[in-house]
């Protein structure tokens, strides 16, 4: 069960945004068409463990022999779309027009960040999320096509670790973060490692420099 405040009425800006995060919690909104947005903090959240994600053999091995491209922070716009269309690996969508415009604008200060798989010019998966001192705070992610999201996944895991992240979240854990070796920890347990992490600076063109 997650500890959710009502819908506010305050302007959500990036500033807001970030303070939020730092504080543990974070914004969500019914439905693409609710213009209500609310906080959401988890009494148990989803992490991937930067040294714990599982990859199998038959993964590494598609991903090797993949014809797509990783891409990153090309397209946030279609990025977010994406994650916000209902379709087959989805049933609904919590970003709202507002989220989507106060993520547009962190994106722009380069707060937040994509993660894009493309087949040619076709965007096929990808996700998008927050970095923040030493954290990474994973908002969405979508797939088009087989183990797109997978690839984009094991992509920001090695450019966290490259980074000097110490911290993953996830928000929540469902079946397909699970099998890639996401985890549920308590509230604490989650503060604590924020702490941590905000303790630390990330650096996210890191991987571009190795």
């Amino acid at each position: 069960m997650a500890r959710r405040n009502d819908p506010f009425d305050i302007e959500l800006t990036p500033e807001l945004i970030v303070r939020a995060y730092q504080a543990g919690i974070f914004p969500m909104s019914e439905s693409a068409d609710s213009t209500d947005v609310f906080w959401v903090s988890p009494e148990q959240r989803g992490v991937i463990p930067l040294d714990g994600l599982i990859v199998s053999t038959s993964l590494r091995k598609a991903i090797r022999k993949s014809p797509f491209t990783v891409r990153v922070d090309t397209d946030f716009e279609a990025i977010i779309e994406a994650c916000a269309t209902v379709g087959e690996d989805r049933d609904e969508t919590w970003i709202n027009a507002t989220i989507r415009a106060v993520y547009g604008e962190l994106f722009r200060r380069g707060i937040a960040h994509t993660v894009e798989v493309w087949d040619g010019t076709e965007l096929v998966g990808g996700l998008y999320g927050l970095a923040i001192d030493g954290a990474f705070f994973g908002e969405s992610m979508f797939h088009r096509a087989t183990n797109a999201s997978k690839m984009a996944l094991v992509h920001l895991v090695d450019r966290l670790n490259a980074g000097g992240f110490t911290l993953l979240d996830t928000q929540f854990i469902t079946e397909h973060l699970a099998s890639l070796g996401g985890i549920e920890i308590p509230r604490t347990d989650y503060e604590e490692m924020l702490a941590e992490a905000l303790e630390r600076q990330g650096d996210w063109t890191a991987w571009e420099r190795r």
